[in-house]
Formats: C-alpha cells, structure tokens, sequence
C-alpha cells in the first residue's frame, strides 16, 4: 500500500504509460486500415488493445515473470499480418478468406503456446534460439519492422489501396522531419527529456500534420465501446495461411526468450523453469483473445530491455500503474476515438526511429559468437535470403503451390526457420578452428 503512495512510482509509471502507448497505438490502426474495416471498428480495436495490454502487463508482471517487461502485441506477429495482407492482396484472395483464415491460425498459436507452457517445454525450445539465431531474428526483424514503418512515413496505404500508390510527397517531407526530430532528441538531449522522444515527435507531428494538411474529425463514430468476434473475417480454413501463422506463433516464442534473457543482468537473476512456464501461459491465453477478437497476438517486448536501461526503473510497481493507467484509457470511449485518428505517417515515423536500435540488439548477440570464414555461412545464408526474399514483389511466387506460398513469400520467416535449421544441424565451432590455429 506505501508503494502505491510514492508520488516518484505515479511519475515512472506516467513513462511506462508513454512508452507502451507509443509502441501500441499504431498497431491497430494499421492493421484495421490493412484489411479495409471502418472507422467504427477501427476504434474498438483500438480501445481493446489498451484494455488487453494494459491487462497482460499487470498479469505478467504479478503472478507471470515477475519483472517490468512489457507484454504487447507482436511487432513479428504485426509484420507478418501486414506482409501477407500485401501479398494476399497483390494474388487477388479476398479480406475476409485472409482474415479468416489468420484467425484460425493466431487460435491454434495460442493453445500451443499456451501448452508449451503448461509441459515446461520452453527451456528447451530456448536453446534452439542461440545467440547465431537471435542475431538473425533481431536483424530481420529489423528489416521487416522498419520496411512497414518507412511505407507509413512515405504516405503509401496499408491493403487494396496500396497497389496503384505513390509516395506521397508533402506527408513524406513531414515525416521525415519528425523522424530527425525524435533522432536528434535521442542523441542531444538531457536524459530527462531524452526518454520522452518518441511522445515529443508525435506530439510534435500531429499537431503540425493537422495544421498543414488540414485535418480534422471526420467521423461522428466515437459512441460507445463495442466488442465484436472476428472483425477480420469468420474462421476460413486456407491451409496455406494457417500454416504460415501457426509457424510465426511458435517463431514468436523468440521474442519471450529474448525478453528475459536480455533482462537477466539487470535483475542480476536466471530465469527459472517456473518463470518460462508461467510466462508462456499467460502469453498463450492473451493470444487467444487476440484471436477472437481480431488483435494482434502477444508477446514480451524486447524493446523493454531498452528503456530499462535508460531509465533505470527496474522496480515492478511503476510497471503496473502504467498499466493500470494504459487499461483505463481503454474503458473511455472518446480517448480511443481520439487516438484512432492519430495519423499513420507520424506514428510510423517516430516509430522508425525506435526500432533502428534493433541494429544493436542483432549486433550483441552476434558478438557471442565467433565468426571465422567458414562458419559465416551460419548466420549469412539465413540474412540474405531473408532480406532478399522481402525485397521480392508478391507476383513472383504465383508459381509456387498456394499451401506453401504464404509461407515462403515471408522473408522474416523463412530468414529466422533457416537459421533454426543451420544452427542446430550442423556444428559449426569445429570449423575453421584447424585454419586459425594453423595461421597462428
């Protein structure tokens, strides 16, 4: 009860509040303008995500991993949704059947994920994931994440609108002043405003998009909250979908091992099995609601390693009363109204800037790892075949057999799968060794 007392715990959950509200608010709004939903919906989503998150972040923090982690929902999960919505709409199948079938597979994720954490596999799925493997997963990751980010700030719709656009030159100017903004915040101010960056350039650039470009209310639909199963689409059974989100489901599971394996230095603790296990229940359960209710599926966010260490707030209480905070902006009607008509370009553009530190996080796990001219091939085959991949227009793989296309079109996926394969198959330390001991 003291604790809830301390005014220094109100004011450093107020920074969790701004750092989960910047890394949530897009995702919904993105992925509602993705599938073509309207404004009406796009709003409930929205307040639902606040509802949900703020929920798993209380959850997670009280009776899951017991540390100030935020749980949210996916950017890997995000990144595939948005790239197969793109490729699903370049081949022609419609919203509803990818919806649909999306849906089936986030359900099938979620009650695997949810048993991975009931039978205590996770400590053994986590030494699959080496540092070889993250390394690729962060990098990737990176790219897939960024390339969404770069597609808002240039003014190019998410969906069916996106096939004939062009890059919006007014838009795109603004937005990349304000990813300059929040960079040139991030490197030349005092730490005190430093860690409200990415507020400051959303802030800044909502209002300055408003008044450039005019903007203002164009809806009325700000009445009340509405829960509605399914918006993406009634359950559809396209193998190909289904396979590619049940494998992003267990691929997701890096982003738990990442999470708390990045935050063990600072809590100067190893994570326990009981800390996997219960992590991943709660994990699967909120992607099951995810999944009814057309959400982004869950996960720990590794971006959290991040502001811990530039903000020093390891202490799990501030944690909950941001999330506490998030969830009941969530129960008010006119905010989530309000914060759906955030404009795509200024929340891509101050996120662009955020998850350029993932370039670091790939580089520390690949520091873990002695690379020599034969063993490169490790982590090289996955990176370019997965960057190359996405670079790939959705056209070229109408060839290939629709169960398995939706799957090998996903640069992010097929990346982090190869790197699975090379890393655990083949044992790379022998090699080369003879080579660097014969040139010393």
């Amino acid at each position: 009860m003291k604790e809830l007392l301390k005014s220094s715990n109100w004011i450093s959950g107020l920074q969790w509040l701004f750092f989960i509200f910047t890394n949530i608010v897009v995702i919904p709004i993105t992925v509602g303008a993705a599938f073509d939903l309207p404004q009406g919906k796009i709003v409930s989503m929205l307040q639902l995500s606040f509802i949900v998150t703020g929920l798993a972040c209380i959850v997670q923090a009280l009776v899951g991993h017991k540390r100030a982690i935020m749980e949210g929902q996916s950017g890997l999960w995000w990144g595939v949704i948005l790239a197969l919505g793109t490729t699903a709409a370049a081949q022609g199948m419609p919203l509803d059947v990818l919806g649909g079938s999306l849906t089936v597979g986030v359900i099938i994720s979620a009650i695997l994920t949810f048993l991975i954490g009931i039978t205590g596999l996770g400590p053994h799925l986590a030494k699959l994931f080496t540092p070889a493997v993250m390394g690729v997963f962060m990098f990737l990751f990176g790219c897939q994440i960024i390339r969404i980010f770069l597609k808002g700030m240039l003014g190019i719709p998410f969906g069916n609108g996106a096939d004939n656009a062009h890059i919006d030159l007014p838009i795109s100017l603004l937005s990349i002043i304000i990813a300059i903004l929040v960079i040139v915040i991030s490197v030349k101010a005092p730490v005190s405003i430093r860690r409200y960056g990415l507020l400051i350039g959303i802030i800044v650039g909502w209002i300055a998009y408003s008044l450039i470009f005019h903007s203002g209310n164009t809806t009325s639909e700000s009445g009340s909250f509405s829960l509605d199963l399914f918006p993406l689409g009634k359950p559809a059974w396209d193998p190909g979908i289904i396979i590619t989100a049940v494998l992003a489901g267990l691929l997701n599971s890096a982003n738990t091992f990442g999470a708390l394996k990045g935050t063990e230095s600072m809590y100067k603790v190893k994570t326990t099995n009981s800390e996997y296990r219960v992590s991943f229940v709660i994990t699967g359960v909120f992607t099951f609601i995810a999944g009814l209710f057309g959400l982004v599926p869950y996960s720990p966010y590794v971006s959290s390693i991040g502001f811990l260490s530039q903000t020093g707030i390891l202490k799990r209480m501030p944690f909950i009363l941001g999330g506490f905070m998030f969830l009941v902006m969530g129960l008010i009607p006119p905010l989530g109204h309000f914060f759906s008509l955030l404009p795509l370009s200024i929340g891509s553009a101050a996120l662009f800037v955020s998850y350029l530190l993932l370039l670091n996080s790939s580089f520390a796990f690949f520091r873990q790892v002695k690379f020599n001219t034969i063993n490169a091939y490790r982590s090289a085959v996955p990176l370019f075949v997965g960057i190359i991949i996405m670079t790939l227009p959705a056209s070229y793989f109408e060839s290939i057999p629709s169960v398995i296309r939706p799957l090998l079109s996903s640069g992010l996926l097929m990346g982090i799968i190869l790197a699975l394969l090379m890393e655990n198959l083949i044992k790379w330390d022998r090699y080369g060794v003879e080579d660097d001991s014969k040139k010393a």
